[in-house]
């Protein structure tokens, strides 16, 4: 665990290091939960075996236990101050986070070099308002970008993504990757949805 100086507070970064890295996943959490979400925790748990390290990053808010995320751009600030010991590992950094976290990876892929962008239950919209389209803002990582979405999530569904974005469908995951108990087989379609998450991010980074 690490804590960095930023402008808007300390943050905290948890590593997760691969024996043999050839890649850090650097993976930030939304506005309404921290690193303890099911899917970064399964991919902190799952990536170092296979040559990634993975950086958990704590926004200052979070750190100072706050209830409410501030602007985007105290976000994106936050991001960028810790972006240096990201990169201090001497190896290309691919950026990701989920929700708020996939936006700023997205925001400020260009201006830091990100190797490339992973976006975890991107909130392509307000729920019921798809009017208000963030699709303009992941096209604007402007490097190869790979969202994982669940198939039901109220932000945006797979199909609402543009056609030329690469999707990876979570079936039935709501924007927490949460899926639906039915009977007895709650806990392994769970586990199910994060193994869909795990192996296709896992081959997605195989690529880079």
């Amino acid at each position: 665990m690490q804590t960095v100086d930023t402008p808007a507070g300390p943050a905290r970064v948890t590593w997760h290091r691969a024996a043999r890295a050839r890649l850090v996943l650097a993976l930030g959490h939304g506005a309404g939960g921290g690193i303890e979400a099911r899917d970064l925790q399964a991919l902190a748990a799952a990536l170092p075996g296979h040559g990634v390290s993975v950086a958990l990053v704590e926004q200052p808010w979070r750190v100072a236990g706050k209830r409410l995320a501030p602007a985007p751009r105290t976000l994106d600030a936050g991001w960028r101050a810790v972006w240096p010991v990201l990169a201090g590992e001497g190896l290309p950094v691919v950026s990701g986070g989920r929700s708020a976290g996939a936006r700023v990876a997205c925001r400020t892929a260009g201006e830091l070099g990100a190797h490339a962008v992973l976006a975890l239950a991107f909130p392509l919209h307000p729920p019921g308002r798809p009017e208000r389209s963030r699709a303009g803002e992941l096209r604007a990582a402007g490097v190869r970008t790979l969202v994982v979405q669940g198939g039901r999530d109220p932000f945006g569904r797979p199909a609402e993504f543009p056609g030329d974005t690469e999707v990876v469908e979570v079936p039935g995951g709501d924007h927490g990757f949460a899926v639906p108990k039915r009977g007895t087989s709650g806990p392994d379609a769970q586990e199910a949805a994060l193994r869909v998450i795990t192996d296709s991010v896992r081959e997605w980074l195989d690529r880079e």
